[in-house]
């Protein structure tokens, strides 16, 4: 007896009846709808956005070259740490970078420091440096203790407002062996840090609000999903559609 062995063979990409192919041709336009709406939005956002720098970026360029000669002011140099804070206070930054910015933090606050604070300064460090090593809590009342002396100290120094929510990573930023010098390799990565996490690419795409999120968070979030979700259906629909019309029933 006779048997065909592609009887049950069937292939998306080499149809072998009108239907088959007319599936085939359907999907791949569904598909390509969705390609262009994904990554034609990804191209459009590189296309027209342009980088922009944080207000703290700004702050930190008037004063970075006095800075960066040691002949800033108080005011600069306060300025400068609140910068400095405000990337250590970045969700992800690199470890080397975190080194250098601490260096940094440490060494403006020590400058800013007076003679009486100054030692205070360091020893209160130094104290929350030994004790952060042997707690195993962070709830244990004698680090949270250092913590909050630390703080005041610190944040009387630098001038940070009680609103100021900076104010909740001073003492962690701070090395009691950084506060003497600035090393200089730190100060040369500096430059490229600030850049890195305060300076951000931008466009109508990302600063217009549509339903109280940004656009292009709207857009990848919830629409492509809605678009998802039609295209889907979309697909039944007309295959459906086209079922009836070749009186093709399961």
């Amino acid at each position: 007896m006779d048997s065909n062995q592609n009887d049950y063979h069937i292939s998306f990409f080499k149809p072998t009846t009108a239907l088959a192919k007319w599936n085939r041709n359907l999907a791949i336009k569904l598909i390509l709808i969705w390609a262009v709406a994904v990554f034609g939005f990804q191209f459009l956002l590189r296309l027209i956005e342009k980088p922009t720098p944080e207000n703290a970026y700004v702050k930190y360029e008037q004063v970075w070259e006095n800075i960066s000669t040691e002949n800033a002011s108080i005011e600069e140099m306060q300025t400068f740490a609140h910068t400095s804070l405000s990337v250590l206070g970045k969700l992800i930054i690199k470890p080397d970078q975190k080194v250098s910015l601490s260096n940094a933090l440490s060494w403006v606050t020590y400058q800013l420091a007076d003679s009486l604070q100054k030692e205070s300064l360091f020893n209160q460090t130094k104290d929350l440096e030994k004790i952060r090593s042997e707690i195993t809590s962070i709830s244990d009342p004698v680090y949270l203790e250092a913590k909050n002396a630390l703080s005041n100290l610190a944040n009387s120094i630098l001038g940070l407002q009680k609103t100021d929510p900076r104010r909740l990573i001073v003492a962690l930023s701070l090395v009691s062996n950084d506060m003497e010098v600035f090393k200089a390799e730190n100060k040369a990565l500096v430059p490229t840090i600030m850049s890195t996490y305060l300076i951000h690419n931008q466009s109508i795409l990302t600063d217009t609000k549509f339903l109280g999120f940004p656009f292009h968070y709207f857009y990848t979030a919830v629409f492509l999903l809605i678009l998802f979700v039609f295209l889907c259906w979309l697909y039944c629909y007309r295959v459906d559609k086209k079922n009836v019309e070749l009186d093709i029933e399961e």
